[in-house]
Parts: C-alpha cells; sequence; structure tokens
C-alpha cells in the first residue's frame, strides 16, 4: 500500500507546480467482497489524469464523475458502489473523495519517513451514505505530528461518522546481491510489482544503475563495506552472484540482520554447503537467521528462463511475507483474496 500512496504524493507534487487541481478517493469500508480491500487510493487530477486504481477499472469512471463537485468546491463527500449487478465481486464498496491539497511541511514529513523507514498511519472519518458532508475527511499521522489531507479536511468527528484506520508500513524492498542477466530480469519483474530495488555487484562489475531497470539503488562493493543497517522486516534478499565466495561472504554479512526472506540461487547442495561454512565460521549465529534462508529460492513452478524463474522467486516472497501456503485458487476455500 505506501508504495502506491508514495506514487500519489509524487504525481501531486509534479501536478501542484503546474498548478492542476488534485482528488484523492479512499475505499474506507466495504460490504461483501471487491477485487481490492479498504485502503486502497487513487489521485485524479483536474486535467483527466489518474495514479492508482481502487478496483479492476470497473469503478474509475464513477468516481471521476463524483470527484467533479470536488475540484469544483473542495467539499468531501461519500460515494457508493453497488458492484452486486455490474462487477463478479459481489459487494458495495464506500468510497471517500477530497480535495488533496496537503502542506509542504507534509512533503518533507513524508519524504523524512520514507528515507528512514518508519510507520505512519493513515486515518479517515467517513459514513456510509452518499453526500457532501462537513466533517468527513482524513489526516495523516506520523511518529509526532498530525497533516490534514488538504484545508478542507476536517479534524471533527461527526456523531453519525464511522472511523478507517491504516497503518502504513515502510515500503517493501528486495535487494539482490548479483550482477548477472538473470539479477537484471529480477530487478525488472519486482520495479512492477511496485517494491524497490537495491542491487548489489562485485567492486570489479562494469555494471551501473542502467543496466538494471527499475531499480532503486546500486552499489558496487565488495560486502564488508556495505551499509547494511536499513534491513528490516519489509526487506527481502536474494543471493545470486553466481560465486560461491562471495554468497558466502555476503551472507556473513547478513548475519545479524532480520529480513523477511533471504534466497539462494541454485541447487539444494550449494546451500548446504553455504549453510556448512557459515555455520563453522560462526557456530553462534542465530537460528531464527537460518530459518529465513530458502535455497532453492523459488517455487516450484516449472520455471526455466530468467523471467520465469524472476516469477518464481517474487511469488515465493509474497508467499513467506503473507504466511500464505501456495495452492491452487480453485482449491481454496473462501474470498480468494483473505
Amino acid at each position: 500500500m505506501t508504495h502506491e500512496f508514495k506514487d500519489i504524493v509524487a504525481a501531486y507534487v509534479l501536478a501542484k507546480e503546474k498548478q492542476i487541481k488534485a482528488v484523492l478517493a479512499t475505499v474506507v469500508d466495504l460490504d461483501g467482497s471487491s477485487y481490492r480491500k479498504p485502503g486502497v487510493r487513487m489521485l485524479l487530477l483536474e486535467n483527466g489524469d489518474m495514479v492508482g486504481a481502487v478496483s479492476g477499472g470497473c469503478v474509475e469512471k464513477d468516481i471521476a464523475r463524483n470527484a467533479v463537485s470536488v475540484f469544483q468546491d473542495g467539499k468531501p463527500k461519500m460515494m457508493l458502489y453497488d458492484g452486486r449487478y455490474r462487477l463478479g465481486c459481489e459487494g458495495i464498496l464506500y468510497i471517500l473523495i477530497e480535495d488533496f491539497d496537503p502542506s509542504t511541511s507534509f512533503i518533507d514529513a513524508f519524504t523524512k519517513c520514507l528515507d528512514t523507514r518508519v510507520d505512519f498511519n493513515f486515518k479517515s472519518s467517513y459514513r456510509k451514505e452518499e453526500g457532501v458532508f462537513d466533517t468527513i475527511g482524513s489526516t495523516i499521522e506520523f511518529k509526532n505530528d498530525s497533516y490534514l489531507v488538504s484545508k478542507n479536511s476536517s479534524e471533527k468527528s461527526g456523531t453519525n461518522n464511522l472511523h478507517f484506520e491504516q497503518r502504513m508500513q515502510p515500503c517493501f524492498k528486495l535487494m539482490i546481491f548479483g550482477a548477472e542477466h538473470d539479477a537484471v530480469q529480477l530487478c525488472k519483474y519486482t520495479a512492477l510489482n511496485g517494491w524497490e530495488v537495491t542491487v548489489v555487484s562485485g567492486p570489479l562489475e562494469s555494471k551501473t544503475i542502467k543496466n538494471f531497470p527499475g531499480a532503486t539503488d546500486f552499489y558496487a562493493a565488495s560486502p564488508d563495506s556495505l551499509e547494511l543497517s536499513k534491513i528490516d522486516d519489509q526487506t527481502a534478499v536474494v543471493l545470486m552472484s553466481h560465486n560461491f565466495a562471495n554468497d558466502l561472504k555476503f551472507l556473513i554479512e547478513l548475519k545479524d540482520s532480520t529480513p523477511a526472506y533471504i534466497g539462494l540461487l541454485g541447487p539444494a547442495h550449494r546451500r548446504e554447503k553455504l549453510l556448512s561454512q557459515l555455520i563453522e565460521y560462526y557456530p553462534d549465529v542465530n537460528e531464527a537467521f537460518i530459518d529465513q534462508i530458502h535455497g532453492p529460492a523459488g517455487l516450484n513452478i516449472g520455471a526455466e528462463t530468467p523471467p520465469e524463474i524472476a516469477i518464481s522467486i517474487l511469488s515465493e516472497i509474497l508467499s513467506v511475507v503473507r504466511d500464505k501456503k501456495p495452492i491452487l485458487l480453485r482449491e481454496k476455500q473462501g474470498g480468494i483474496h483473505a
């Protein structure tokens, strides 16, 4: 969710420079089932452009029509979208539409929040009925400060208002240790998923960030010179340098970190050899760190080409991070997105 809101804020900043008004639409409640859940957002610009989506594409046109009045008078409103007869989702969406014009101080605080990788809260006050209401609107709270989404947002709480609160975690990040062709493909597919991507190559590699479409950061450095303090539970790591000694060095440097996932490229016997040498050098290495290591990285989906292998690895990362056992959706009981 955070990476989607990051894109929204970036688009708003560019629109603000061109004096183009912006409106934010947020799904704040749901009765039944839907393609996306409460907390998804999209930005609508007065020139007709849209950033993000709150459905598979069915609801956005209705939101654009409802947003016209918000562009004109800046007053927040509630929209209901009943998909039971128009969609296959059989749900009713409750959508808060409000002027999006946060302060410059919010932009500064948000940028700092992303850089330091800390949580923040998005809070919305809303009604489960259509119409314009003075007491609805959203605020964004960081550790010590709170910001209104716009000057027309309300800090008041109407007696009939409901409240939606969403904890926003740091943008999910993948760190790729390696710079071969398969690393390029993994970087590309990861970026398409909206994650931040850091690529780490050896100091003698003749590669730059230009060789990795979608990469956020690129470092050509020896393992012992890396700064790894920002690895957290919203970070996945894949070791794929195709060099056993380098992968072992990277694994040693990572041993005190706590990523959500560590993947090792290569067959099972290579994994066992890496772990055996790691434990030989550091017999007191934390068992929790060992448990996070997945090798060979990826799900068994028959992947053969580098793009297919990238899909396999990303699928495993998602299943681990979301704590889901991979199965065919046709065999799943209940909602497919639950």
